[in-house]
């Protein structure tokens, strides 16, 4: 065998059809905390990145984690790279938000930070698993 071979992507219509389902939920649900960030503003991330002794600029970042990679998951492009940028917000969020309650159950017995957890190890896993073909990125695009 050839080591210099390219990689033959093989996958089957519902994995592809699973890989759209979990992009286009995952970027449409943290694109709506995007589109309230872009109505509201950055000041409530402003004051946590304050208040955590960080330059609070940052806090446009919020609008690459929440606007511009959902979009980006969305539509497939750039799929592996945004979803990394989503994990990167994601723990961001954790960090200065939900530390607290990392450990915590809720009132029905399950994890207070389940919503936060399926975002992070969605994107996680939409950083493994790529676009597949439904994207516009295509099956074979180097970041999808």
């Amino acid at each position: 065998m050839n080591a210099h071979a390219p990689l033959t992507v093989v996958s089957s219509p519902t994995e592809d059809a699973g890989k759209l389902v979990l992009r286009v939920v995952l970027g449409v649900l943290i694109l709506l905390h995007g589109i309230s960030k872009l109505i509201n503003g950055p000041g409530f991330i402003m004051g946590l990145l304050a208040k955590s002794g960080l330059p609070t600029a940052l806090a446009y970042g919020v609008y690459i984690g929440e606007v511009v990679a959902p979009l980006l998951l969305i539509a497939g492009l750039f799929t592996r790279a945004a979803a990394l940028i989503v994990v990167i917000n994601m723990l961001v969020a954790l960090g200065l938000v939900h530390m607290g309650q990392l450990g915590q159950l809720n009132k029905t017995g399950g994890w207070e930070l389940e919503l936060q957890g399926m975002y992070l190890f969605g994107a996680l896993a939409v950083a493994l698993l790529g676009a597949g073909r439904y994207s516009l990125g295509g099956l074979r695009g180097r970041w999808n």
